[in-house]
């Protein structure tokens, strides 16, 4: 950003929005809103009027799974992160994971000496051999082979990913979004697409009973790390074909296309052609939204507030340009706006499309 920011610790979101007081619930959250360098403030309760009837909702309907599970090294305590699970092309079966250690506070910190070889202990007497660095960008994450059933063990042990900025564990269905449906092959998210997190089922029902349009997709996230703010490595996709047509055919009319979540930009970009047409796709993606590449589906984004380093505000910055990014953080900011998969939610909508102000009640 252009602007150096810092984020202070007392900014961070502690405990889901519903847990904060008597009353409140997942929508307990504030809506910072930017047209370009426009910005105001809202309650996630008024989202059904900032949007308008034709307009798109990107979702991510990947679960989060219970990815933390406790091991041993030897006779050394750590906390494995599942992240990413691999298929033919990407480790005939195994699983990338991060190793970690617990910091004595209930949460964990980044774990040194991690090498090929390193065999872990899981929980049921299953076994975990790391093989090679997920990436030739460092050694966070490895690939690894195991006896285990994976999913099993996350079901039986697992625990959500946490990080030291909350205040406590909580159970997975504080994770998960009212989007996220089951994989057949039990799939799932490392960390919640959290941008997703305030809605709740009369938020949609008032969205859609204004006109606002869905778009399911898939994209399973791995574990970004708090400490890290790396680039994302390459995860599983997948938009189906009645996804790719109804985006496409907003696109053509006058309505306008909103990703629910960073995954979810990442999701439909990955199916997008040059020209701009998105087409049924799935697999792999390495695709990384930087302002150089630009973004060629999507119009307008709701997402969390990201810390200053993070490699996510590049993906921002793709969407709204950098001027707008760094109006919107410098309010964030000056109006205490909370940080994290708990914390507020940021609506970048385009500065300017026209519409036919008798086909929309009021006026992502």
């Amino acid at each position: 950003m252009t602007t150096v920011l810092r984020v202070p610790e007392e900014l961070s979101a502690r405990v889901p929005a519903e847990q904060r007081g008597p009353g409140l619930g997942r929508h307990s959250v504030r809506l910072l809103v930017s047209r370009g360098t426009a910005v105001s403030h809202h309650g996630f309760a008024e989202l059904p009027r900032l949007l308008r009837a034709g307009d798109l909702l990107v979702v991510n309907t990947s679960p989060t799974l219970a990815a933390a599970v406790d091991g041993r090294v030897g006779h050394a305590r750590v906390v494995v992160h599942f992240s990413t699970r691999g298929d033919a092309a990407h480790g005939g079966g195994r699983w990338a994971v991060e190793l970690r250690e617990p910091d004595g506070k209930g949460t964990t910190r980044p774990r040194a000496g991690t090498r090929a070889g390193t065999e872990v202990l899981l929980p049921g007497g299953g076994r975990l051999v790391l093989e090679e660095p997920l990436s030739a960008r460092g050694e966070r994450l490895w690939w690894a082979r195991t006896t285990a059933d994976v999913p099993g063990v996350l079901r039986e042990h697992g625990r959500p990913v946490r990080y030291s900025y909350t205040a406590r564990d909580q159970p997975l269905s504080v994770y998960q979004t009212v989007f996220a449906l089951p994989s057949a092959d039990g799939a799932g998210s490392a960390e919640m697409p959290s941008a997703a997190r305030p809605f709740t089922a009369r938020t949609v029902t008032e969205l859609v009973s204004r006109g606002v349009l869905f778009a399911p997709v898939t994209l399973h996230t791995g574990v970004s790390s708090a400490e890290a703010h790396e680039p994302p490595y390459a995860e599983r996709f997948a938009v189906p074909p009645e996804s790719a047509r109804l985006i496409n055919a907003v696109k053509a009319g006058t309505g306008r296309v909103v990703a629910v979540g960073t995954t979810a930009v990442r999701a439909v970009e990955s199916a997008a052609g040059t020209d701009g047409v998105v087409r049924a796709a799935g697999g792999w993606t390495e695709l990384v939204v930087t302002p150089e590449r630009g973004v060629r589906v999507v119009d307008g984004l709701l997402t969390g507030l990201h810390e200053p380093e993070a490699s996510h505000l590049l993906m921002l910055e793709a969407v709204a340009g950098r001027p707008a990014v760094d109006r919107s953080y410098e309010e964030a900011l000056r109006g205490l706006y909370l940080w994290h998969e708990f914390g507020d939610v940021h609506l970048i909508l385009p500065e300017d499309k026209p519409h036919a102000e008798n086909c929309y009640s009021n006026s992502r």
